[in-house]
């Protein structure tokens, strides 16, 4: 999950200067995409995909009335806000994004995805997880979720 901006009225040239700012990437991340899928939105526009193409990525727009075409993203939205805005009184712009930055760390860092045999996005498989000791809890965004983990 990358975070990549929040605005109240995006606009095309909003979106596509959110793909540039992903690019730069300072983890190196970005480079291992290969494809984008997308909807058909109207803020999308040509340049959006450009700058994607650019890089080497594979844009595809979803078919047009297809609404199951983008269920894994609808999925996605509804997990964040089932998981974080809906229980969170959301009072500006800097609050909004602390918050999801905050839930796009942990959804990359510790939360466990079945695609991936139960582990997190960010886990490095040369890492062994040791199976005795204390277990910890450490709470996230203010207590709204909870990440539990072997004491050291």
């Amino acid at each position: 999950m990358h975070l990549l901006g929040v605005t109240a009225h995006p606009t095309g040239v909003w979106t596509a200067q959110q793909d540039r700012d992903l690019l730069v990437d300072p983890g190196g991340r970005v480079r291992s995409f290969h494809l984008l899928i997308r909807d058909r939105d109207a803020k999308l526009t040509g340049v959006f995909d450009e700058v994607f193409a650019s890089e080497g990525v594979t844009v595809v727009k979803l078919p047009s009335r297809t609404p199951r075409a983008g269920c894994y993203a609808g999925r996605w939205v509804r997990t964040v806000r089932a998981e974080c805005t809906d229980r969170t009184l959301i009072s500006n712009e800097r609050h909004l994004r602390s918050a999801l930055a905050g839930y796009a760390d942990h959804c990359n860092g510790h939360r466990p995805h079945q695609s991936r045999a139960q582990r997190p996005p960010d886990h490095d498989e040369r890492t062994a997880v040791p199976l005795e000791g204390r277990i910890e809890r450490r709470k996230v965004l203010g207590g709204l979720i909870d990440e539990y983990h072997r004491a050291a």
